[in-house]
């Protein structure tokens, strides 16, 4: 009888670790697949290659004055966190929250707002939809 309940547990135990195991693996490929689509979505958005933006972030200095969602050392607090920033209502609080506005943001913010603390970099209008990519798939 005791083989039976050491066998009977044994099974439970990995019938269990395999269910487990099949909910991680479901739960990170629906994970993916959104990342993916989020991705597919921002770059039909804005035209840009998100895929250039970690680089940029850096080469602009964007990472000292904001937080960036994925870029390692993008810390800043002098600036607005960058995270969610698809789902925010405006740019920067003067701009509707739209591409366009957002890739005109990057590109030329005094020209919005003369007293931001953001800015002119000399970023060209490609360089900022790679960013905007970027941003809207985070």
């Amino acid at each position: 009888m005791p083989d039976l309940v050491v066998s009977t547990t044994y099974h439970a135990a990995w019938a269990t670790a395999a269910v487990v195991a099949g909910l991680g693996a479901l739960i990170l490929a629906n994970v993916v697949r959104e990342s993916e689509t989020k991705t597919a979505a921002a770059v039909a958005l804005t035209g840009g290659d998100p895929t250039r933006a970690p680089a940029l972030f850096r080469r602009f200095g964007c990472s000292g004055c904001h937080t960036i969602p994925g870029i390692p050392g993008a810390d800043g607090q002098t600036g607005a966190p960058l995270t969610g920033l698809s789902k925010h209502v405006f740019i920067a609080g003067v701009l509707e929250n739209r591409s366009d506005n957002l890739v005109a943001w990057i590109v030329s913010p005094q020209s919005f707002s003369p007293e931001t603390a953001m800015p002119n970099t000399g970023i060209s209008e490609q360089e900022a939809k790679d960013l905007a990519a970027y941003l809207y798939a985070h």
